[in-house]
């Protein structure tokens, strides 16, 4: 059993989708095949997204796979991964956003790889480590509005890499309307 195995018998629903979001490499399909098992098991409309996301790369060679990726999220900075590039661009408030999300991902054991800490495959493995309230309110203060400037910007563009993140969309509703309403005591 590879590393890997042993980190992928343990993903969730949001960490298969953010290594989705990793630069492809030999270990790719293997990503693929955990998070259509993972998805499936949590979302039926995420699943759909996943299982369309296959289709779009499916024959595809590693350096297509990586062209792909590349002309996707690095060419493109409206369609960047990073969380507070999405929320607060450029300005100050941003890296008070990044020191935040070391943090928070340093409490909750999640390594940091080449990408900044405000990047998906970094936040998608903390959504499956929070609380459910904590999650909702993440979702809610900073993953949803930036995931929706994501989507936006992928409006006439063909790419398979936009069913991943509708799959993450999917996922953060289906999460919040699965999360007990609380109840008040009058």
């Amino acid at each position: 059993m590879t590393d890997l195995d042993v980190m992928d018998s343990a993903a969730g629903g949001y960490e298969s989708l953010g290594r989705l979001l990793r630069y492809p490499d030999e270990t790719f399909h293997e990503r693929l095949a955990t998070c259509r098992s993972r998805v499936e098991q949590v979302d039926p409309k995420a699943s759909e997204e996943v299982e369309q996301f296959a289709e779009g790369v499916e024959g595809l060679s590693l350096e297509q796979l990586q062209e792909l990726s590349t002309r996707t999220f690095d060419l493109n900075p409206v369609c960047s991964l990073e969380v507070g590039w999405q929320l607060f661009g450029e300005e100050y408030s941003r890296g008070t956003f990044l020191v935040a999300m070391r943090n928070l991902l340093r409490e909750n054991g999640i390594k940091e790889s080449v990408e900044l800490p405000d990047h998906l495959t970094h936040i998608l493995p903390l959504l499956d480590r929070l609380e459910d309230t904590e999650r909702v309110e993440f979702n809610d203060t900073f993953l949803k509005p930036a995931l929706t400037k994501m989507l936006a910007a992928f409006e006439g563009k063909k790419t398979a890499y936009v069913h991943v993140l509708r799959a993450c969309d999917a996922m953060l509703l289906h999460s919040k309307a699965m999360t007990p309403a609380e109840v008040t005591h009058g």
